[in-house]
C-alpha cells in the first residue's frame, strides 16, 4: 500500500474511532440525506423476481422514497415494466443511466435493444448500458456483444452509451473498451474479499485501473456496496457497522473527488439469494419493508 493510502486509513480510522453504534447510524443518515450522485434501483417487491411483472404503483412508490436522496437512476432492464422506470424517473427530475439486460436468449436480447432504443429516442435515457456483466457470465462472445453496442449507438445519437462489467474487463478486453463512449465499472471491494479497513483504498485502485483501460474516457462507477447481513468472503465481513462505513466512506470520496457512482442497492431484495448466497437480500440502504436501515 501506498503512503497516501496509508495516511487515509489513519484518517478514517480517526473519523470512526470511539464512535458508538448510535452516532455511526447518525453520520450515516446525515451522509444519505446530503444527497449522493445515483443509486441503483431495486423494483422488486418481497416475492417477487425477474420473470416477473412490475406495476407502475410499485415503481412510482419506490421512485418516491428514493427521489430526495439522489441525482440518478440506474435501471438494469427495459421489459417486464422496468421500462416505467426511466419514464417515472425522469418525471421526478432524476437522470436516468437506463440498461438492457443481455442474456443467453436471442428473442429477450431484441426485445431488450429493441426497449432501450425507444426509451432513448423518446427522451427519457441520459446513458445508455448495453449488458451488465455479460463477459463475466460468459452469456455472449465479444463480437455479439460488440454488434449489439454499435447497434444501439447508431440508432441513438447524442447519447453516450457504454455496456457494464468488473472494472478489469475494460483492460482485458479493449475492443469492448475502444466502442463505448464511456466506462461502466463495477466496483467490490467485498466480492474480491477485502477488510472493510482497506475497502476504500482498494477500490480507488479499481477505479484507477479502469481509467487506465479507458485512455482518457470517463469512468462511471456504475455499481458498489456492501452487505448489512450474511456470509463474509475471505476478510470482508458483512455487517451493518461495516455497511454504514462503506457507505459513508463511499460518498466522502465522491463528493471530495467528484467521481460519479451509483450506489449498489437501494433496497433490499430477497430472490438475490440464488445467485449471490445468503448476503445476496442484504444490500440495500432500505430494507425488504422499505424502512431506512440505520
Amino acid at each position: 500500500m501506498s503512503r497516501r493510502g496509508e495516511k487515509f486509513l489513519a484518517l478514517a480510522s480517526l473519523d470512526f474511532y470511539g464512535k458508538s453504534f448510535d452516532e455511526l447510524k447518525a453520520l450515516w443518515k446525515e451522509t444519505l440525506e446530503s444527497g449522493m450522485h445515483g443509486l441503483c434501483f431495486s423494483p422488486y417487491d418481497e416475492g417477487q423476481e425477474p420473470g416477473d411483472q412490475l406495476s407502475e404503483e410499485q415503481i412510482r412508490r419506490r421512485l418516491e422514497i428514493i427521489q430526495p436522496y439522489t441525482n440518478w437512476v440506474r435501471s438494469f432492464s427495459c421489459t417486464e415494466g422496468n421500462e416505467l422506470i426511466p419514464i417515472i424517473a425522469r418525471e421526478m427530475g432524476m437522470k436516468t443511466l437506463v440498461g438492457a439486460w443481455l442474456g443467453n436468449d436471442p428473442e429477450t436480447n431484441q426485445k431488450e435493444i429493441e426497449g432501450l432504443i425507444d426509451l432513448a429516442q423518446s427522451g427519457h435515457v441520459d446513458i445508455a448500458a448495453v449488458g451488465n456483466e455479460v463477459m463475466y457470465r460468459g452469456d455472449l462472445n465479444e463480437g455479439e456483444l460488440l454488434e449489439f453496442i454499435h447497434h444501439v449507438k447508431g440508432a441513438v445519437k447524442g447519447i453516450p452509451v457504454g455496456y457494464v462489467d468488473a472494472y478489469y474487463e475494460f483492460t482485458e478486453r479493449p475492443a469492448i473498451t475502444e466502442a463505448c463512449d464511456v466506462i461502466l465499472a463495477n466496483c467490490y471491494p467485498f466480492w474480491e474479499g477485502c477488510d472493510q479497513d482497506y475497502s476504500l483504498v482498494y477500490m480507488k485502485d479499481m477505479y484507477h485501473r479502469a481509467l487506465r483501460a479507458g485512455n482518457g474516457k470517463k469512468v462511471i462507477i456504475t455499481e458498489t456496496g456492501w452487505p448489512s447481513k450474511g456470509t463474509s468472503l475471505e476478510g470482508a465481513f458483512p455487517s451493518e457497522i461495516n455497511a454504514i462505513k462503506y457507505f459513508i466512506n463511499t460518498q466522502k470520496w465522491s463528493q471530495e473527488e467528484d467521481i460519479e457512482i451509483f450506489y449498489f442497492s437501494s433496497f433490499d431484495e430477497s430472490w438475490k439469494v440464488g445467485d449471490e448466497g445468503d448476503v445476496g437480500a442484504y444490500w440495500g440502504l432500505w430494507d425488504k419493508e422499505e424502512e431506512l436501515k440505520f
